[in-house]
C-alpha cells in the first residue's frame, strides 16, 4: 500500500495549507517547523510571506540551526542577525535549536553508517513538526527535499559535520559520498523517531536550481515550477519529486537530473527505505 501524496500545480500560500489540511494530520503541541532560512545573497529561497498562512495555521514556531561551513550561518551570532535580515522575525517566532550548546544527542540503534545524530537541544521543546522544503538541486546531496532537511537542516553544526563525515568530523568533505548519504538517511530516522511521526512533509518545487539555497548565488533556476506537495511520508514525497522531474518535459531538466545522478541523489531515498521509516511507493493525488 502506497503512501499519499498530495499534488498542485498551483503554486500559492494558499495552496499549501490547503494541501496540508488534505495531509490529514493534526500537529499538536509545540509545533516545530522547519525552514531554510537561505544563505545571505541566495536568490532562490522561499520567503516568510509565501510559509505564513501554513505557519499561521498550525502556531509554530520557526526552526533553524547553525550550518558546518563558511557563510552568514556558520554562528549563532550571524545566523540570528541573517534570520532577522530575511524577515523572518518579522512573522513569525524564531528559533535557533543549536543558539547554545550543548548539542541534545539522539540515538540511531538501527543506523547503518552512524548510531547517534547531533541536534540543537532546543529541540526538545516540541512536541511535533512541519517540514517546509524547497525542493532543488543539492551540490552534495544532488537534491535537497524532505530527507535532507530531516537530516542536514535538523542537525547542529557539529551534528551536520558528523552526519556528513560519517561520525569523522574531521573527514566533513572527505568521507565515502555514498556512505555519506546514507549517514543522512540514518539521521532523518532519528529524527521521526524523536517525534514518534508527529510530522507533516511539504516539498515546493519551485526556483528549481541545480544548486541548494545555501549557495551565495545559487544557479539561477534550470526549469519551470512544477507544484507543492505534501505527504505524511518523506520518502514517499522525494520520490515523487524526483518521478516528477523524470517525467516532465521541460528540456530544462536534463541540467538538474545531471546534478542528481552524478551526486547518486536516489541513494538517500533507498538508504531511508531500506531502513523502514517510509515507502517509495505512492498514490499521488493530483488536486486542482
Amino acid at each position: 500500500m502506497g503512501a499519499k501524496v498530495y499534488f498542485s500545480r498551483e503554486i500559492s500560500p494558499e495552496k499549501v495549507l490547503e494541501l496540508y489540511k488534505l495531509a490529514g494530520k493534526e500537529l499538536k503541541g509545540n509545533v516545530a517547523v522547519k525552514v531554510h532560512s537561505g544563505e545571505a545573497g541566495n536568490q532562490n529561497f522561499l520567503r516568510p510571506p509565501f510559509w505564513k498562512p501554513v505557519i499561521d495555521y498550525v502556531q509554530g514556531t520557526v526552526t533553524e540551526c547553525n550550518t558546518a561551513y563558511e557563510g552568514q550561518r556558520n554562528t549563532t551570532e550571524k545566523h540570528v542577525a541573517l534570520l532577522k535580515n530575511h524577515g523572518w522575525n518579522d512573522y513569525f517566532k524564531v528559533d535557533l535549536l543549536d543558539a547554545e550548546g550543548p548539542d541534545l544527542e539522539l540515538p540511531i540503534p538501527n543506523g547503518k553508517k552512524i548510531q547517534k545524530n547531533f541536534v540543537g537541544k532546543n529541540l526538545a521543546n516540541y512536541d511535533s513538526m512541519l517540514v517546509l522544503s524547497h525542493f532543488k538541486g543539492h551540490p552534495m546531496g544532488g537534491y535537497g527535499g524532505a530527507l535532507k532537511q530531516l537530516s542536514i537542516g535538523v542537525a547542529s553544526s557539529y551534528g551536520k559535520a558528523y552526519i556528513h563525515g560519517v561520525s569523522e568530523v574531521e573527514k566533513i568533505w572527505t568521507a565515502d559520498h555514498d556512505s555519506f548519504l546514507e549517514a543522512m538517511a540514518d539521521a532523518a530516522g532519528s529524527v521521526i523517531e524523536f517525534f514518534k511521526g508527529e510530522i507533516v512533509y511539504v516539498n515546493v518545487m519551485m526556483n528549481m536550481s541545480v544548486d541548494c539555497d545555501c549557495c551565495s548565488p545559487a544557479k539561477d533556476p534550470c526549469m519551470g515550477d512544477m507544484g507543492i506537495l505534501v505527504s505524511l511520508d518523506p520518502i514517499a514525497i522525494d520520490q515523487a519529486c524526483l518521478d516528477l522531474v523524470y517525467q516532465s518535459d521541460d528540456p530544462g531538466k536534463a541540467h538538474l537530473i545531471k546534478r542528481i545522478e552524478s551526486r547518486n541523489g536516489v541513494h538517500t531515498i533507498e538508504a531511508a527505505a531500506a531502513l523502514g521509516y517510509g515507502t517509495r511507493e505512492y498514490e499521488l493525488i493530483e488536486v486542482k
